[in-house]
């Protein structure tokens, strides 16, 4: 893959061509990253609404009617129920794993099979997120299996 950056100052924003023989499974995945970049989320820390890029989201979570995006650096609180996040980040990479979780699948390190039929996700900083059984399915299509 060939890889050229040219600096325009006189450009307003960043424009990005992806130029390829064919669009295979790598140059879309290259596409949904980029894509994903774009994202902004919104979430409160110590009193301070923060943006976050999508990319920045290992998973997001619901506890005691709230909703949180846990990050590398910390977790935020979001105004947004699940299901708006879930539609909202529906282009990118991002899954239901359960009724009160959705997780960002380019953060997740590795999964392993769980008791009764559910499935272990281990992120990029070493959290677990547990899938129930009845997404499972769903995340082993999205692998191929």
């Amino acid at each position: 893959m060939k890889v050229v950056v040219e600096e325009r100052p006189e450009l307003e924003q960043t424009e990005v061509i992806v130029r390829c023989r064919r669009l295979d499974a790598r140059t879309s995945r290259l596409v949904e990253l980029l894509r994903l970049s774009d994202a902004r989320l919104t979430g409160e820390k110590d009193g301070e609404t923060c943006i976050l890029d999508g990319a920045q989201v290992l998973y997001i979570d619901t506890v005691d009617r709230g909703t949180f995006l846990y990050t590398g650096d910390g977790v935020y609180e979001t105004r947004l129920r699940l299901y708006e996040l879930e539609e909202q980040l529906r282009p990118w990479d991002f899954i239901r794993v359960s009724k009160s979780a959705i997780v960002n699948f380019a953060r997740v390190r590795s999964l392993r099979p769980d008791f009764g039929g559910r499935m272990r996700l281990t992120m990029s900083n070493g959290e677990v997120v547990v899938a129930n059984r009845q997404y499972v399915p769903a995340i082993k299509a999205k692998l191929g299996m």
